[in-house]
């Protein structure tokens, strides 16, 4: 008779913690137009920072946590080439993640937050370069650590994802109808679809900006202070 015994109480919470972060982010975006309308967009850029990022931060602690709980599925820690395998899976996820059409000045709210509909960069790879990038970072992690934990949180942060591509789409159709339509005509939310069907072609002059040179700083940072976020994050009793 098969033993449960691995499945923790810390998965079901991590879940549930993904699952408020997603309603939360995702009701937010999807009341923005309203939202703008009542209380002006710088307003509603702080209130959606102010809901999503104390969510986002709980459910990274927790995770942070509790990596190691439940089965151990697989260990390869040990084995030569996997962890330089898994840096560089990380640094490439963070350019999707962070790609360099997003305004920073707008998501801090110090420029007036607008809806763009943007056709170049990273763009022209993928339609939605969060969910590419976040899809890469589970992988790595998944394969780093190895345990049903870490399984249960990448395929809730996939499935949120997923989720977020037809939400966004259906989001910009709506703000925009047929110059949306015809971006999605010459875009591809799975990465390099487009190019190769001959629907898009790549401008490698446009990834020639500040934007990705502080991505590729932000990835060092983070791979130098990575040990102390682990001790920090340890030290909260959660």
């Amino acid at each position: 008779m098969m033993s449960f015994a691995w499945l923790t109480s810390s998965h079901f919470i991590i879940l549930g913690l993904l699952l408020g972060f997603a309603i939360a982010h995702s009701g937010l975006a999807a009341l923005r137009q309203w939202g703008e309308k009542m209380i002006g967009p710088r307003a509603y850029r702080i209130l959606f920072a102010s809901v999503s990022l104390p969510l986002a931060v709980a459910t990274i602690v927790y995770f942070f946590n509790h990596r190691y709980d439940g089965l151990q599925l697989w260990q390869v820690q040990g084995v030569p080439g996997v962890q330089p395998l898994v840096w560089l899976l990380s640094a490439v996820s963070f350019v999707f993640l962070y790609p360099a059409t997003f305004n920073l000045l707008e998501i801090a709210a110090i420029e007036k937050p607008q809806v763009h509909l943007y056709e170049s960069g990273i763009i022209r790879v993928t339609r939605h370069p969060q969910m590419v990038g976040q899809i890469i970072w589970c992988v790595a992690h998944t394969l780093w650590i190895g345990t049903t934990f870490t399984l249960f949180t990448s395929i809730g942060l996939i499935l949120h994802h997923l989720f977020g591509v037809w939400h966004g789409d259906r989001r910009l159709l709506s703000r925009y109808g047929e110059a949306f339509a015809a971006v999605k005509a010459r875009t591809s939310a799975i990465p390099f679809l487009a190019i190769v069907q001959g629907r898009q072609t790549l401008q490698w002059q446009e990834f020639i900006r500040p934007a990705y040179l502080g991505v590729g700083v932000f990835v060092l940072l983070l791979w130098y202070c990575h040990p102390l976020l682990i001790q920090a994050t340890a030290r909260v009793n959660w």
